[in-house]
């Protein structure tokens, strides 16, 4: 018999709020519950099968309990203090952290930046704040492919994001 374990993460895809959601502004969080009633049910036969519905008790649409799940299944909260997926990941391989990664609401300093412009060899970019990665390219995806300057932006996680055509 074959011995071997298939982990699925659905990174980012969160399935009902953490204990701590308040702390971070996301009491009633369901990123996938919430799709799914954004587009009229989801049809993801495998996963639904595999026991996703049945994970958190809020009803996900197109995705219903299975009643005999063909995997094991359930979803994680995290020890570490923080909210960004980078911290997920290092929990998942065994770090545990005592300080949160440093996030961004006012953008990313103008050194780093000007470091970073030298590094990567542009003149200039757009935005630098905090900003959905659809919103931001909506916003400036235009202005981008006029002038040829990455948009660069950040979300509520630590994360150092860049659009470029």
């Amino acid at each position: 018999m074959d011995k071997r374990v298939i982990i699925i993460i659905l990174d980012s895809v969160g399935i009902g709020h953490a204990p701590d959601a308040a702390n971070y502004g996301d009491p009633g969080a369901s990123t996938l519950a919430h799709t799914a009633e954004k587009v009229g049910g989801l049809k993801i036969p495998n996963l639904q099968k595999m026991g996703l519905g049945s994970i958190e008790p809020r009803e996900i649409l197109g995705c219903p309990p299975s009643d005999h799940p063909i995997a094991s299944y359930g979803r994680m909260t995290e020890i570490n203090c923080g909210k960004d997926t980078t911290t997920g990941h290092w929990e998942m391989i065994g770090c545990r952290m005592e300080q949160p990664f440093a996030t961004f609401p006012d953008g990313f300093p103008e050194d780093f930046l000007r470091r970073w412009m030298k590094a990567a060899g542009v003149p200039g970019y757009l935005c630098n704040r905090p900003i959905s990665g659809t919103v931001v390219i909506k916003e400036l995806g235009e202005e981008h492919l006029k002038t040829g300057f990455p948009i660069v932006y950040t979300s509520a996680d630590s994360v150092f994001q860049i659009a470029a055509h």
